[in-house]
Parts: C-alpha cells; structure tokens; sequence
C-alpha cells in the first residue's frame, strides 16, 4: 500500500561512501564479508568492492553440512564475478563437535549456534587479513530481532542496516547482484527447508511496509489496522520488535563511576587525540 522504493543510484553512492569512511577513518583500508550466497550478502560484497577495490575485500563462505549447495554455488558466482580473494571453511566439524553430547536441540539453538560459529571464524579471518568484518544485516532483520545476538549481529558497521529487505532488492538489482540471487526464495539456511517469510508468518512486504509505518512515520496501532492492513500481521510486528529490544541496545551498565561505558562515556567510535 506504501512505496518504499528509493534512489537507488544515489543510495549506492552514499553507502559506498560511508563505507570507505567508516574504514578509513579508524586505521583500516580491508574487510571481510561473510558470503552466504543471500541477496543481502552479496549486495554488501558488491557494495564494499565499490568503496574499496576488490583487492581489499575478502570473502568467507561458512557452509555447514545441511547447508544448500545452492547457497555455496551462489556465494561462489558473486565472489567470481567480483574477482574478490575468497575462503570456503566448513563449520561442520567445529560445530558438531558440540552438537554431539547434547540430546533433542532445538533448530533454533543449532541455528544461533551456527550463526556464532560463523562470525568467530569470521571475526578470525578479519583479524588475520587485518580487516573490519562488515555486517550484513538489513533493517527488517533487525528491527523484528530475526537475527542471531552476537551472531551476525556481530560486525564492525552495518551499510544495509538501514535498508528494508524490499529496498535491499531494489538496490541489489541496481549494483548488478546476479538476477536468480536477487528472485530466490529468502533463507537463513539454517536448516533444510527453512524459509524467512514462513518463519515470521508474513511477506517483507507486509512487514516492511508495518514497519515503515510504525517506526518511520509513527503510526498507531488503530491508524495502521484502518489503513487496511491484517491486525494478527501488526501483531507480528509489533510483538517483535518489543520482545527485541535487547538485542539492539548497549547491554545495561551498573552505574558507579562519574563517566560509565555506554552511558556518558560517549566518544565516537573513530575518536583520536
């Protein structure tokens, strides 16, 4: 009912730009980006090669054994066509290792398991590649907490976190993400068959366009149900993003001292004397 549609071109530039910034300006010049083969993954890549040459960009594929080949097929195209350095590590190993001695786990455990397992690889990569890793989050994930807490949440900079998943595909079409990455079905990939939109119970574009109206124009509970929208999809949304919160704040600091982390001890994160 509502059109979220943008500038793309001038999207582009802005992200690119704000990403060569944010690098740049706390010492570093590389990134690594975790590559799932998803439209969301593959814009970044694009996106950070446009800020920084592909040279200065690597990409870390993280299959685990009921991954889609698919996903590893599609990470590999985008990773080829970029002409960017890229690793495949196979968390089958690390992660069963723990599954093993643990009876009836829930996929919802094995996913966040998996999702924390990626980014401690990847935060190594970084580290070795004296790199920033790069988020790839969008602003639905986050807003409805469908996103692993220090799992991909854990990142250096989010350039998509501000971007719905119907504008993330605008703006994948855009840079040229590969049109079959851009049109499959959205997945975390966590298990066989795992579908987002199944997972949370609505399309992005009703979700989207709930949460643009509520977060963005600050519509009400009754003005948005009067503007046609289904009351049990509010409910999703709006459910969510309450029970998230945590996810999305500075964990809460017991107050002593004058100057406290995350309270009034407020330095932008590229401060230097």
């Amino acid at each position: 009912m509502i059109n979220l549609s943008l500038n793309y071109k001038l999207a582009r530039e802005f992200i690119k730009n704000f990403i060569r910034e944010e690098i740049l300006s706390n010492g570093f010049n590389r990134v690594v980006v975790g590559l799932s083969g998803g439209v969301d993954s593959s814009l970044v890549l694009y996106l950070a090669v446009d800020a920084l040459g592909n040279k200065n960009v690597k990409a870390v594929m993280m299959p685990y054994k009921t991954s889609s080949p698919e996903s590893l097929k599609d990470a590999m195209l985008v990773g080829d066509e970029l002409k960017v350095s890229y690793e495949i590590v196979d968390i089958s190993n690390i992660a069963d290792a723990y599954f093993e001695n643990i009876k009836d786990i829930s996929n919802l455990r094995k996913g966040n398991f998996l999702a924390r397992t990626r980014m401690a690889v990847l935060f190594d990569k970084a580290l070795k590649f004296q790199s920033v890793v790069v988020g790839t989050s969008n602003k639905s994930e986050l807003l409805l907490g469908y996103s692993t807490w220090y799992g991909d949440m854990a990142a250096g900079l989010y350039p998509i976190g501000d971007l719905y998943k119907t504008q993330v595909w605008g703006l994948a079409k855009e840079v040229g993400v590969p049109e079959r990455i851009v049109k499959k079905k959205p997945s975390a990939d966590l298990w066989p068959g795992q579908s987002d939109e199944k997972e949370l119970g609505a399309s992005y574009k009703e979700l989207d366009e709930i949460l643009s109206l509520y977060i963005d124009q600050r519509k009400g509970y009754d003005e948005i149900v009067s503007l046609g929208y289904k009351k049990s999809t509010i409910n999703i949304v709006l459910q969510r993003i309450y029970k998230t919160q945590y996810k999305r704040t500075f964990p809460p600091v017991a107050k002593f001292s004058p100057r406290t982390v995350g309270i009034d001890f407020l330095y932008p994160h590229d401060f230097k004397r």
